[in-house]
């Protein structure tokens, strides 16, 4: 189950109320959600946006993808979106001493594109030869 963090929209006819939730991927924009993380009211002047950021971060701890909307208001409320990119390699610095980098969790392949991959490997060596 892939979990997204988004935006769920509320209220009345052009009067927006939109909920932060984390919810699977696969359902609908207001369908079913794991739980709410905050709420945003754009009609409001200045806007008004509460999040719970401790359940925010254990959401992105835990591989949740924040939707671009989310993102953004996420980071203009101070959250940390960096928490996501857990796995971590060395790299050699100019003194020589190794130092660590963060990169994102790789993804994995289906087999079909595996198989597509490695034939088109072998048709571009075999094209060589």
């Amino acid at each position: 189950m892939s979990v997204v963090i988004r935006l769920m929209r509320a209220g009345a006819k052009k009067r927006p109320f939109y909920r932060m939730v984390a919810a699977d991927s696969r359902r609908q924009r207001d369908g079913r959600f794991l739980e709410i993380l905050g709420h945003y009211n754009p009609i409001a002047d200045p806007f008004e946006l509460v999040i719970h950021t401790d359940r925010v971060e254990k959401w992105l701890k835990n591989g949740a993808a924040p939707s671009d909307q989310a993102a953004s208001l996420l980071r203009s409320a101070g959250v940390s979106l960096q928490i996501a990119a857990t796995r971590t390699r060395k790299k050699k610095t100019a003194s020589g001493e190794k130092k660590a980098v963060k990169r994102a969790p790789k993804r994995k392949i289906s087999e079909r594109k595996a198989r597509r991959k490695a034939a088109k490997k072998t048709a571009k060596v075999a094209k060589k030869a």
